[in-house]
């Protein structure tokens, strides 16, 4: 199943626009938290600042699920349908 949703994965990138954006962004933010995790102290700003990276990152995450759970749900009856047996 892993395997399925890693390739999953790599083809939206490759064709959703969306996905390929959302996953960009997504990428730039864990970058600038990482950035900020490094230090030994945040100021406050940089305290909310890093509140506020890892609330949109999760909705970016959330977003990408979607996107995911909707193509599979597309591919589902295309894959149960050639894997029904023949009526003959």
């Amino acid at each position: 199943m892993a395997t399925h949703s890693e390739e999953l994965k790599e083809l939206l990138l490759r064709t959703d626009n969306e996905f390929r954006q959302l996953s960009i962004t997504h990428s730039e933010l864990e970058s600038r938290l990482h950035e900020l995790a490094a230090k030994h102290y945040l100021s406050e700003p940089e305290q909310v600042e890093a509140i506020t990276l890892k609330k949109k990152k999760l909705a970016l995450k959330d977003r990408m699920e979607n996107i995911l759970r909707r193509t599979r749900e597309q591919d589902a009856p295309s894959l149960s349908s050639s894997q029904a047996p023949s009526a003959h």
